[in-house]
């Protein structure tokens, strides 16, 4: 298999798999999020974890945050809702598939969350714990802020976003 995108020189998601070296399209290194959605997400002891349901970025430093899981619950009734930090997982472009870099066991006593009780993402306290417990790096750089608050003119805005989705009340 071919790796791209090696954890020391790029914190983000790793690509294997055959499509990873092909301009297949769109290309594993730049592509629509709404390909991701839905995709499959396993754990490193091959169990199926659940599926991609949202893809989290992170504005002021323009990359991609987390992915939210989604797990159990049928027609999205009774899911359990997951934030996974985009450098734990590995994107499996033969499988067509996220590998995560823990196993079942450590997904089924992972924090969850539910529809409608969104963690406040942006908090760095609850992203770094997320990152620690996941064994994977925080992008920003360190356990502290994930960026400055002086920097962020949306931050001023908070009472007008819902459930730390990022979203803005019409």
């Amino acid at each position: 298999m071919t790796m791209l995108n090696a954890p020391e020189s790029n914190p983000g998601a790793r690509v294997v798999g055959e499509g990873s070296a092909t301009n297949a399209d769109p290309r594993p290194d730049v592509m629509a999020a709404a390909k991701l959605d839905g995709n499959k997400v396993l754990t490193a002891d091959g169990e199926t974890a659940g599926k991609v349901k949202d893809i989290m970025l992170d504005i002021g430093a323009g990359r991609v945050a987390y992915i939210v899981m989604s797990s159990g619950g049928f027609l999205g009734i009774g899911d359990r809702l997951f934030a996974i930090p985009w450098n734990a997982l590995t994107l499996d472009t033969d499988r067509a598939c996220f590998v995560l870099s823990v196993d079942a066991s450590r997904v089924k006593d992972a924090p969850d969350f539910d529809q409608e009780h969104w963690p406040a993402m942006a908090d760095a306290g609850w992203a770094a714990s997320v990152h620690e417990y996941y064994g994977s790096e925080p992008y920003w750089g360190g356990r502290g802020a994930l960026h400055d608050p002086l920097a962020d003119p949306v931050g001023e805005m908070g009472d007008a976003l819902e459930g730390g989705r990022g979203e803005l009340r019409r």
